[in-house]
C-alpha cells in the first residue's frame, strides 16, 4: 500500500527552521546546447582489481550477493553496468590453461622484472568462468599484462587474451586495456629509462598488432578493440593524449586502427599522494571536485577532438582503498551521485568506480571484513541505484545538462548542485543535491529550489525520489527512492512506501526544499522506477547507440500507449 505525501507536508516538517536559503532555476524544456549525448545504460559502472575478482564473484560457489546487486542496476538502467577488470595486479598475471582452481596462485618460478614481478600470479580458465557469473551481457573491459617483457611476451599476452575471448560466454568482452598506468612504470621497475610516451606507443602498437592477428581477427572481432593509455598521473609527463597522438598511437599498423577509446584514471583523493589531509566535509564541498578534475576536463576535450570517446575506467572518492569515516559514509554517496552527473555533462562516455575486497570506498563489501560477520552494502551503492533508475527512465534517450548554482550564499557555497535530465528531447527530471554536511546527531537546515518547469508542465505532478540517510556521516540506514538493499541477499526492500508529490502551479512552478546532506530526483509525471524500461539487445554492436533500439514487435505508438497505462495505474495507486 502506497501513501501520497504532498510537498506542502514536507515544507511543514521543515518549518522549524527558516527556509531563507534558496535558488531559482529555469531549466530549458527541450534539450539545450551543451547537454550530454545519450547516456549509455552501462555508464555508471565499476572497476574490480583483478587479484580480487573471486571475492566479488565467489570461488567454487557463486557470490550471489554481488550478482544480485549488479542485477538490480541492470534492471533499473536497461543494461548491466560496465565492468573494468583491471588495476595494478593485471600486470602481475600470466595465464596457464592447466591452472583450474577458482583462485589465483603464486608463481613459484617467477623471473620477470618489477618491484612485484610481472609474472608473479597465475590464473586459468576458472577465472573467466567466475567472471561469467555476472549478469548476462555485462560489458567488460579486460586488462592485459603489458609489463611482462621476457622473450616469450607475445605468447603470454596472446594466451591471456585468447582465454578472455573463449571464456566469456555470458558476459560480453567489450575491449582490452593493454597495461595499467604505464606512466608509473619507472617507479615500480617495470621499465628502465629511457621510458616515455613514445616508447610506450611503440610497445603498445606491437602488442595490438599481434593480438589482432592471432586472437581478434580469427574471432571476427574488430581491430579497434583497445583502450590506451590507461594512465594515472599524466600531468607533467609525456603520456598526455595530445602527445600520444603526436607519437602516432592512432596510426595503427598494417592499415589497422587499434583504438576504440581513450582510457584514463583518477581519484578525488589518494592517500600517500595527495599532500593535504582529507575530511568528510572536504569531500562534500563539490567545488573541490571541479578544482581537482580541472586538468582531466582538458584531457576529455583533447580526447573528443580526436573523434574517439573518453572513458574514466578507474575512479573513486579516496584511493587506494578508501578512508573510514569518509569514503564509506552517506556523504560519499552524495559525492558519487554528483560526480556521475558532472562526468556525463563533460562528455565522458563511461565511469568505473574502483573496488577491492578491502576498500572502504567499494560500493559493497563482498566478503566479511572490518568487524562484520557478513557482506554488506555501503552508502555509495545507493548513488549507483539512483543513476541507474534515472538513466533507465529515459529508455536510452537520457541526456544530462548542468544548471548554474553559483549564487547560493556563503553558507551553501560549493554545496548545491542541480542537473536537468531529458528524455526523448524533453525535460523529464531534475537532480537536486544539497551536500552541506549535517551529521546524524545534528539539527539540520534545508535549502529550497524554486524551479520554473515551463508552461508545458503547468499543473503536472512532480514525484520526488529521495537519496537520504540520518546524516552525511551515516554508514547505515541509507535509502534511495524508498528502497534499501539487503546486506546478505543484495535484494531491494521497501523501507518507506511514501510517494512524495508536489504539483506545479498554472505557470509550471514548484518549490522543493531539500534537507542538508540529502538529494532528490524530481521526475515529471510519475514516480521514478515505475515506468517501463526498454532493454537493448546485449548482443548488439558496442558501437550502436542504445537509443536506436525499440521494444521487439512494438511500434512507438504502442509503447506510448503502454507507458500511458502504466503511469495512469501508478497515479491511481499513489492517490
Amino acid at each position: 500500500m502506497f501513501t501520497r505525501s504532498i510537498c506542502t507536508t514536507s515544507i511543514a516538517i521543515l518549518s522549524s527552521r527558516a527556509l531563507a536559503q534558496y535558488i531559482s532555476l529555469s531549466p530549458a524544456t527541450t534539450v539545450p546546447s551543451g547537454a550530454s549525448n545519450y547516456v549509455d545504460p552501462s555508464f555508471a559502472g565499476f572497476g574490480i582489481e583483478p587479484s580480487n575478482l573471486f571475492s566479488f564473484t565467489g570461488g567454487d560457489d557463486t557470490n550471489t550477493f554481488s550478482v544480485q546487486l549488479l542485477q538490480n542496476l541492470a534492471d533499473y538502467a536497461g543494461l548491466p553496468a560496465h565492468i573494468r577488470l583491471g588495476g595494478n595486479t593485471q600486470d602481475y598475471m600470466i595465464y596457464d590453461a592447466s591452472q583450474t582452481q577458482y583462485k589465483w596462485t603464486a608463481n613459484t618460478n617467477s623471473r620477470a622484472q618489477g618491484v612485484i614481478a610481472a609474472d608473479s600470479m597465475i590464473i586459468g580458465p576458472a577465472y573467466f568462468k567466475a567472471l561469467d557469473r555476472f549478469p548476462k551481457g555485462t560489458p567488460v573491459t579486460f586488462g592485459l599484462n603489458m609489463a611482462y617483457i621476457d622473450n616469450d611476451w607475445e605468447d603470454r599476452i596472446v594466451k591471456m587474451a585468447q582465454g578472455a575471448v573463449d571464456g566469456m560466454k555470458n558476459v560480453k568482452l567489450y575491449s582490452f586495456e593493454v597495461g595499467n598506468e604505464p606512466d608509473l612504470w619507472l617507479k615500480n621497475s617495470f621499465r628502465s629509462a629511457p621510458w616515455t610516451g613514445q616508447t610506450y606507443t611503440t610497445q603498445f602498437l606491437d602488442r595490438c598488432a599481434k593480438l589482432y592477428e592471432r586472437v581478434l581477427k580469427p574471432a571476427n572481432l574488430p581491430s579497434a578493440f583497445f583502450e590506451p593509455p590507461a594512465t594515472a598521473s599524466t600531468i607533467g609527463t609525456t603520456f598526455e593524449i595530445a602527445q600520444l597522438v603526436d607519437d602516432g598511437i592512432m596510426t595503427g599498423r598494417d592499415g589497422n586502427n587499434f583504438m576504440t577509446a581513450w582510457n584514463q584514471h583518477d581519484y578525488f583523493y589518494f592517500i600517500g599522494v595527495t599532500p593535504t589531509p582529507l575530511t568528510l566535509d572536504d569531500l562534500m564541498d563539490l567545488d573541490a571536485t571541479n578544482t581537482q578534475f580541472a586538468y582531466w576536463e582538458k584531457q576529455v576535450k583533447a580526447a573528443l577532438n580526436t573523434g574517439l570517446p573518453y572513458v574514466l575506467r578507474e575512479m573513486s572518492s579516496v584511493g587506494p582503498i578508501g578512508m573510514p569515516g569518509v569514503s564509506d559514509t552517506f556523504g560519499a554517496s552524495l559525492w558519487t551521485l554528483n560526480f556521475f552527473m558532472y562526468a556525463a555533462t563533460l562528455g565522458i562516455q563511461s565511469v568505473q568506480m574502483h573496488m577491492t575486497a578491502n576498500s572502504n570506498a567499494s560500493a559493497w563489501q563482498p566478503i566479511p571484513m572490518y568487524g562484520s560477520d557478513t557482506s554488506f552494502v555501503r552508502p555509495q551503492y545507493y548513488a549507483h541505484a539512483a543513476v541507474a533508475q534515472l538513466i533507465g527512465n529515459g529508455n536510452g534517450t537520457t541526456q544530462i545538462s548542468v544548471l548554474k548554482t553559483s549564487n547560493v550564499g556563503a553558507t551553501y557555497s560549493g554545496r548545491i548542485r542541480a542537473y536537468a535530465a531529458y528524455a526523448k528531447d524533453n525535460l523529464q527530471a531534475l537532480v537536486l543535491i544539497n551536500s552541506k554536511l549535517a551529521e546524524a546527531s545534528q539539527d539540520k537546515g534545508s535549502f529550497t529550489f524554486n524551479i520554473n518547469l515551463g508552461s508545458a508542465n503547468a499543473n503536472k505532478d512532480v514525484f520526488l525520489s529521495y537519496l537520504t540517510a540520518d546524516g552525511g556521516d551515516s554508514q547505515k540506514g541509507v535509502t534511495w527512492n524508498g528502497l534499501s538493499y539487503d546486506d546478505i541477499t543484495g535484494q531491494s526492500n521497501v523501507a518507506d512506501a511514501t510517494v512524495n508529490v508536489v504539483t506545479a502551479d498554472g505557470q509550471g512552478k514548484v518549490s522543493i526544499p531539500i534537507r542538508d546532506s540529502q538529494a532528490i530526483v524530481a521526475n515529471i509525471g510519475w514516480q521514478l522506477g515505475v515506468n517501463l524500461v526498454l532493454k537493448p539487445d546485449p548482443t548488439q554492436s558496442k558501437k550502436s547507440s542504445a537509443a536506436t533500439t525499440s521494444m521487439p514487435g512494438a511500434s512507438n505508438a504502442v509503447y506510448t500507449s503502454i507507458m500511458a497505462i502504466i503511469v495512469a495505474l501508478a497515479m491511481v495507486v499513489a492517490r
